[in-house]
């Protein structure tokens, strides 16, 4: 008891102190501006041609908003830290805006932007604000602005969509989990769609037709050994073999699917053999009383009778790869990766490589976002053992 209390109390801390740093990541400061889509600016040739669009210069608008928010601001070092304070994809939204709905030229909207992860930081508390200036990275002007801000009820706190929509950037405020998501979503299809059937084949092949003797002992043994296999030993293989000597794209869900189908391959095997030797012998005799095969009886009632624990096995083989990530760093998965991945062939990161960047950063701002982005991960990976348990529990057959 006091062994698992001990435990209980290390994990809490951990988790605790996580949550700590990572809840407020879920939220974003969001500044009020009434922009005004001149269309001298945006379309001043009237055609409303998409390109013409997309190129106008739309942080111009956000400079005019805030100009005219704060007319006194008059100092070329003030008007620079002013338009410091609304983040870049400010001038990105307003874009997308336009683009979706361009009968928003020429007339005036109230729009919330974010702002930039400094301010942000010091709206949160995560800065202090009672720090020399020197000492920190937002100017006492800037705190008065946000003071004025917040006053008017222009500065309010919002659920971050960016955080799981958007792919990685340099800049905190808009950098998202959503393409490390993807990513692991589309590894992860890899790696069930190679693990799974050749899992239970071989399973079935070990359990109910091989021929005990060395070769299938020798097989046995493998197995065993690999299931045991640091992680990492798989990414070497995957570098020296997929990428070297296939010449599979680097940094793309095909290749590590594949690497991370070799290392769960090993527990999918394991969890289908027991799952097929628990099912009582008396159903093969049966079955086989009654004129069905060998590949009958397996097909027919050894499979389905076995399948709960086979799942059960499957899915705690996809836990452990949705959390690894020696192997992928290892064939390229840890590149700096901006855009959403489309296909298997894409590049793209996986959440663990995501969170592993993220940690290196010096910026505050991510470490916010790092604890955030553990968060959601330890959710996909409760998620996935909950529903291992649950089928486990709905389909699980005593004899």
């Amino acid at each position: 008891m006091a062994a698992i209390g001990l435990a209980l109390s290390m994990l809490v801390l951990l988790l605790g102190s996580i949550a700590i740093k990572g809840y407020s990541g879920f939220w974003e400061t969001q500044i009020k501006l009434d922009i005004v889509f001149d269309a001298a600016i945006i379309d001043p040739t009237g055609t409303r041609a998409p390109e013409t669009l997309r190129q106008a210069d739309y942080q111009a608008l956000v400079r005019k908003a805030l100009q005219t928010r704060f007319p006194g601001v008059s100092t070329r070092e003030h008007k620079r830290q002013l338009i410091e304070m609304i983040s870049t994809s400010g001038a990105d939204a307003l874009r997308h805006a336009v683009r979706a709905d361009s009968s928003l030229i020429g007339k005036r909207e109230a729009f919330w932007l974010a702002a930039r992860s400094d301010i942000d930081q010091l709206a949160k508390g995560k800065q202090s604000r009672t720090a020399p200036e020197a000492d920190r990275r937002v100017s006492d002007q800037q705190i008065a602005w946000l003071d004025q801000l917040n006053n008017d009820g222009a500065l309010r706190q919002a659920f971050n969509v960016t955080l799981f929509v958007s792919g990685d950037s340099r800049e905190p405020e808009q950098a998202g989990i959503g393409g490390g998501i993807i990513g692991s979503m589309l590894t992860l299809i890899i790696t069930l769609a190679l693990a799974l059937p050749i899992g239970i084949a071989a399973a079935v092949y070990l359990e109910e037709f091989a021929k005990k003797g060395r070769f299938t002992n020798l097989i046995e043994v493998n197995i065993n050994n690999l299931a045991a296999v640091p992680s990492i030993v798989f990414g070497l293989l995957g570098l020296a073999v997929f990428l070297d000597v296939f010449g599979m794209p680097r940094s793309a869900p095909l290749v590590g699917g594949v690497v991370l189908a070799l290392m769960t391959l090993p527990t999918i095997i394991i969890a289908a053999r027991s799952a097929i030797k628990a099912t009582p012998p008396s159903i093969r005799e049966a079955a086989l009383g009654l004129g069905a095969s060998p590949l009958q009886v397996v097909t027919h009632h050894v499979l389905p009778l076995s399948l709960p624990g086979i799942l059960t096995g499957a899915i705690i083989g996809m836990s452990r790869a949705l959390g690894e990530t020696a192997p992928l760093l290892l064939i390229g998965m840890v590149a700096f990766v901006v855009d959403i991945p489309k296909s298997v062939f894409d590049p793209a990161t996986v959440m663990p490589v995501q969170i592993f960047m993220w940690s290196r950063s010096a910026e505050s701002a991510f470490v916010e976002r790092t604890s955030a982005a553990i968060l959601i991960l330890l959710a996909l990976l409760v998620a996935m053992n909950g529903l291992a348990v649950v089928l486990r529990r709905k389909f699980e057959r005593r004899w």
